[in-house]
């Protein structure tokens, strides 16, 4: 396996990772009347703003998705439809963003549209994984070349760029270990909200 695409893959499990989390709190939320854990909440929108949608997108599009292009035109398609996701996906982050402002604010009445904006988004960016996975992937291994695969490696590896600072990718590991340690058992290590 190329370099890059583990990289990706890890990346992938990373969301799936905090994805999961949000299903399961907001279930609990549902399923047995737990009180919500608005800075746990947040934090988890926190990290889906800024690394996935911020960060791994825009680098799936300037490097992979490019390079791909540029030795598979008919790929276009195929990546077009992706990209089109990559937006649009940002779409259903602010209706998430917006949903939870609205259930801290206005109680209860408003949890069913933030458990309902959770499931579209949830649904949505494992599907649009599971197509970088299984269609972007083993196409790009079959026609990318090793300079190809350097370049998008360096710019996965890096995650340096000037519109995020230096090294965010310290930053985002950051707010993934918080995300785990405010998060109760079983998906995370923060303490059980029954204490």
């Amino acid at each position: 396996m190329h370099e890059a695409i583990r990289i990706i893959k890890d990346e992938h499990r990373s969301i799936a990772a905090v994805l999961h989390g949000l299903i399961h709190l907001t279930r609990r939320i549902r399923d047995h009347g737990e009180p919500p854990d608005f800075p746990v909440l947040h934090a988890m929108l926190d990290y889906i703003v800024s690394f996935p949608e911020k960060l791994h997108h825009p680098k799936e599009d300037r490097y992979l998705f490019a390079a791909l292009r540029a030795r598979s035109p008919q790929s276009a398609p195929l990546l077009d439809s992706l990209e089109a996701e990559h937006v649009h996906g940002d779409a259903l982050i602010h209706r998430l963003q917006d949903g939870l402002t609205a259930y801290e604010k206005a109680g209860a009445g408003r949890f069913g549209d933030f458990l309902h904006a959770v499931e579209v988004y949830a649904d949505f960016h494992w599907a649009h994984m599971r197509r970088e996975e299984e269609e972007v992937m083993p196409l790009a291994e079959k026609v990318l070349t090793d300079s190809d695969w350097e370049s998008i490696a360096g710019a996965f590896k890096e995650n340096d760029d000037p519109l995020f600072g230096i090294k965010p990718r310290q930053e985002f590991e950051q707010l993934f270990r918080r995300v785990v340690q405010l998060t109760p058992a079983p998906i995370g290590v923060g303490p059980s909200s029954h204490q």
